[in-house]
């Protein structure tokens, strides 16, 4: 019950509806008890069984109530009779059980109507919380995890968690709440005959337990599997183009069939568990109760110590113990599987985000002086991809990263958005480490422009809204105008508000980089930070871009990670990597001059 308890946060917003379920849980418990009870009277007076009273009885303590309301119940049906015939006492009587099986049942709607707002209020919330932790966490996390197991936890964990609540209020209140009502009528009428039944009830208990051995290891496996198959088909349908050029259809299907093959064993093997349990509890309980009818037909018949109609309401009440008996052993494999996804849930929840804002963090709006990174030390995992790396770039320098791939460039750019966090060394903004300045407050200053362009299946307005929230429409299209893409959108039969498609698979490489870069204008941050963002482009499309890019960059601060070298001529400063330490560092037309590792990279490049 342990990750149950970690879920407890978040049902006290909804405390109310648990309340209210559980007070109308309670009444549904004691009238289901008082349904069977009812019936005492009813058959008393069929058979001809009531005892004549014609004195009202007086009440004499708490010690003998059952024997008050025994006397009480005989003297109003010995007066009714009396007065107005039996027809009417049996009309009274069939009222008063109609009445009880109605409270009984309304009280049963009312909990569940109750519970309802509980249980989508956690669903909501926890939803909320998974998607808030997931996009807050770093990416390092997300290049160990599948995102189709993130995906799958999300929705397909928290659901069950969301089911199993209902489960553990079912298995805490109402059921066991049932049981002990119907007990201590069955105490009342015969505590002989209770003390008989419950020597084989702890055997059922004890074989019903059996079964459910092992669902939490199975219900954990089958939701990795979900995930894994979830992982698939996000993938495939990611990668699409590369399944059917290499005619690889089948081989990812193979993959996909395998997996899902794997959950269709683990569900079964799960199901059949769960199945078991309800014939099972109710073939035990059938077992007591024809126990309880040779038993108690020998107390009636032979030992004539209780009466038929009581025995008739004492194995209805009996047999009104297996439904709450069922339901707690159906909901007890429940609370396994949930106990089980909750374990997934809490796992993102409680995942470590070791890039967050300092306790003391304070905010920066503006950028002044300088960008100074001195001797950083970088690895991911055990490979190290940065060596005392020290670089300097001025207010208003457009510097740019070279190198061949793996040089650790883009790294920089992870660094300097705070994407991963330094290991040793420094990088601070005017003089300020950006680990002392608020995330959002750094990610403020800086525009970023990668070399995947990023779009969202929404309007091409609504992709540049990103860079600046409430941004008029001139001002969009004033951004489109310096990324040499309203030429384009204008043409476009809705304009701004034309969908892009999923990932912007509408438009062609160079369009969907020029709306990058425009959002990047939108946002108009003093820092602009180029990711080769015009590496996978073709010709004509890069020259598009690059008079974007250049268009951007008048009067900012950039670092420019340049894989073309055609296009980082005109930077103040070029600054040349190899396996993640600075080698040469210049203008172009210096490095030209020095005859080094620029230049042998420009010839490769054909390029004078």
């Amino acid at each position: 019950m342990s990750n149950f308890k970690k879920i407890i946060p978040f049902v006290k917003p909804y405390k109310k509806y648990a309340y209210l379920n559980i007070f109308f849980n309670v009444l549904f418990a004691l009238f289901s008890t008082l349904s069977f009870i009812s019936l005492i009277p009813m058959m008393q007076v069929l058979f001809d069984q009531t005892k004549k009273k014609t004195a009202e009885p007086t009440y004499k303590g708490i010690f003998e109530i059952r024997s008050y309301l025994e006397d009480f119940m005989s003297y109003k049906i010995t007066t009714i009779t009396e007065e107005h015939g039996i027809q009417t006492t049996l009309a009274f009587m069939v009222v008063i059980i109609i009445s009880i099986f109605l409270l009984k049942n309304l009280f049963d709607y009312l909990a569940m109507f109750f519970i309802t707002f509980l249980r989508n209020g956690v669903l909501k919330d926890m939803r909320n919380a998974m998607y808030k932790k997931t996009i807050e966490l770093p990416l390092s996390f997300f290049s160990e995890k599948r995102k189709g197991d993130v995906i799958s936890r999300i929705s397909g964990d928290v659901n069950e968690v969301q089911n199993s609540f209902l489960s553990i209020l079912e298995l805490v209140v109402k059921e066991p709440l049932t049981i002990v009502f119907t007990i201590v009528a069955m105490f009342a009428i015969s505590t002989k005959l209770t003390i008989f039944v419950f020597v084989f009830i702890p055997i059922s208990g004890y074989i019903i337990s059996l079964i459910g051995k092992q669902l939490k290891k199975k219900s954990t496996r089958a939701q990795e599997e979900q995930g894994i198959f979830l992982s698939t088909i996000e993938e495939t349908i990611g990668g699409l183009k590369v399944v059917k050029g290499y005619n690889s259809e089948k081989h990812f299907g193979n993959v996909f069939q395998r997996s899902t093959e794997r959950f269709f064993e683990l569900s079964n093997s799960i199901g059949n568990r769960q199945n078991l349990a309800s014939p099972v509890s109710e073939f035990m309980g059938i077992t007591v109760i024809a126990m309880l009818l040779w038993y108690g037909g020998n107390m009636v018949l032979v030992d004539k110590t209780l009466e038929g109609a009581a025995f008739i309401a004492y194995m209805g009440l009996a047999y009104n113990i297996l439904t709450p008996a069922k339901a707690i052993s159906k909901a007890s494999y429940s609370i396994k599987r949930g106990n089980a996804a909750a374990e997934r849930v809490m796992e993102i929840l409680e995942q470590e985000n070791y890039i967050e804002d300092k306790i003391d963090a304070f905010e920066k709006h503006s950028f002044e002086d300088k960008i100074t990174i001195e001797n950083i030390n970088f690895s991911y995992e055990k490979e190290r991809v940065l060596k005392n790396f020290s670089l300097e770039v001025k207010k208003g320098q457009t510097v740019a990263l070279v190198g061949q791939s793996g040089s650790g460039k883009s790294t920089i750019a992870n660094l300097l958005t705070r994407f991963y966090d330094v290991q040793e060394g420094t990088i601070k903004v005017d003089n300020i480490g950006i680990k002392d300045l608020k995330l959002e407050s750094l990610r403020g200053l800086t525009g970023l422009v990668t070399q995947d362009s990023i779009l969202f299946n929404d309007t091409i307005k609504n992709n540049i809204l990103l860079g600046k929230q409430d941004a008029t429409d001139e001002e969009i299209i004033d951004a489109l105008k310096i990324a040499n893409a309203y030429e384009f959108v204008k043409d476009l039969p809705l304009g701004i508000n034309t969908n892009v498609g999923d990932s912007g698979n509408k438009l062609s490489g160079g369009q969907k980089q020029r709306l990058s870069i425009a959002r990047a204008v939108l946002k108009n941050p003093p820092i602009m930070i180029l990711d080769e963002a015009t590496s996978a482009l073709d010709t004509e499309s890069e020259r598009l871009v690059q008079v974007a890019l250049e268009n951007m960059m008048q009067n900012r601060t950039s670092i420019v990670i340049a894989h073309r070298l055609s296009t980082i001529q005109k930077a103040d400063k070029i600054v040349v990597m190899q396996k993640g330490e600075i080698v040469e560092h210049g203008t172009h037309d210096e490095l030209l001059a020095k005859d080094g590792v620029y230049r042998k990279l420009v010839m490769m490049q054909s390029f004078e």
